[in-house]
């Protein structure tokens, strides 16, 4: 029986830390897509679309690994939160490497490098977006409900950067140094980074709900 406890003591954790090993792949993958599309890289844009494959993968390996555990161990309480979020985060995560890939399909395709002024407006969204990513993935692995609570702070903070964007690059339509399409294309890359973003805040909100079992939400500025 204690051999049994000690295998599923070790199968939660090899769960959990699928669960980080994902999120950091979706990290990297952000930041790739952002730098491909700053430095004009279609071979490494070509590489983020590549790799997007390995992170839906992760995502069934994670589900089978839970429903297993469902199945075989009929958990309760704070094991339980551990197999939902991990239901619940790794969703999240798909949902940020499919941005990524996003991001990276319209560097691919992207005709003329960015001007220092737009390229500025998008390095700072995508550096507040990747940095919520990297802390609550390491509030995750931590258990660490501040830094999961400081992330949720951010969101007010992504929002802003949001707003300012949004509003300076859509100036850019009107001018007829840019191409009408380019424009766009960086308003919903802008828009993807904004959604990464809430998705972070999401993961965060499972980590408080994963140790204190208290189900919240980060209310939107408007």
């Amino acid at each position: 029986m204690e051999q049994t406890r000690q295998e599923y003591i070790r199968d939660l954790a090899i769960v959990q830390d699928k669960v980080y090993q994902m999120g950091c792949m979706a990290e990297a993958a952000v930041r790739k897509s952002v730098q491909s599309l700053l430095e004009s890289n279609a071979n490494l844009a070509e590489q983020v679309m590549r790799e997007d494959d390995a992170i839906d993968d992760m995502i069934v390996d994670i589900e089978d690994d839970c429903i297993l555990l469902i199945a075989k161990q009929q958990p309760i309480a704070h094991d339980l939160r551990v197999i939902a979020t991990g239901f619940k985060i790794s969703t999240d995560i798909e949902r940020i490497g499919d941005h990524a890939f996003d991001i990276a399909r319209v560097a691919k395709s992207s005709g003329t490098p960015l001007d220092a002024e737009r390229k500025k407006l998008i390095q700072e969204l995508a550096d507040c977006s990747a940095s919520m990513i990297k802390k609550t993935m390491q509030s995750y692995r931590t258990a660490n409900v501040r830094l999961a609570d400081e992330v949720r702070h951010m969101d007010k903070k992504m929002d802003e950067i949001f707003k300012r964007t949004f509003y300076s690059l859509s100036h850019f339509i009107s001018d007829s140094k840019y191409p009408p399409e380019e424009v766009t294309s960086l308003l919903f890359i802008a828009r993807f980074l904004e959604r990464i973003g809430d998705h972070a805040v999401n993961i965060a909100e499972w980590v408080v709900y994963l140790e204190t079992a208290e189900r919240i939400r980060t209310k939107k500025t408007v």
